[in-house]
């Protein structure tokens, strides 16, 4: 049983270029956090004439939560600072047109480096970004955070 668990953990995060057939790669790998993998619904209720115990419930639009990405994001492998999340950013914030969107993919990982589970989600913009907190008395790791609303939200087979 144990061997069945889903570390979660253990994830890998690739965002690309929204355009036909895919595109360029933007950030690829590793973040330390992800959150934002839910749908919430919005239920409209109707109130039946005639019907007093109770009410219809109906399904109205899906809202897609933003996808919360956390890591040391601005520095990449080679220990160079990685400008470009911030770059993405700044340049909707300065109305470069037409705005980048992205579609990205969170692959969850299981024992020996197979895929689990992979969620997609499309046309992404950023719509917020944060940088570190510096503080030299704590010592701790500078963690920035990246806050992506998309259009769509979905589990594809492995």
């Amino acid at each position: 049983m144990a061997d069945t668990l889903l570390r979660s953990f253990r994830f890998r995060i690739l965002l690309s270029l929204s355009a036909p057939g895919g595109g360029t790669a933007l950030a690829d790998g590793a973040f330390q956090e992800c959150s934002g993998l839910e749908i919430d619904m919005d239920i409209q209720e109707y109130y039946e004439g005639g019907r007093n115990d109770g009410v219809v419930r109906r399904v109205g639009r899906a809202k897609y939560v933003p996808i919360i990405l956390k890591r040391g994001m601005l520095y990449g492998d080679s220990g160079n600072v990685n400008r470009e999340l911030w770059n993405w950013l700044q340049g909707v914030a300065s109305g470069v047109r037409p705005v980048q969107r992205y579609d990205g993919r969170i692959k969850v990982m299981s024992v020996g480096d197979n895929v689990a589970a992979t969620w997609t989600f499309d046309r992404g913009l950023p719509a917020k970004i944060r940088g570190p907190e510096l503080n030299a008395k704590t010592g701790e790791v500078a963690i920035e955070e990246l806050h992506i609303a998309h259009e769509g939200l979905r589990l594809v087979p492995s």
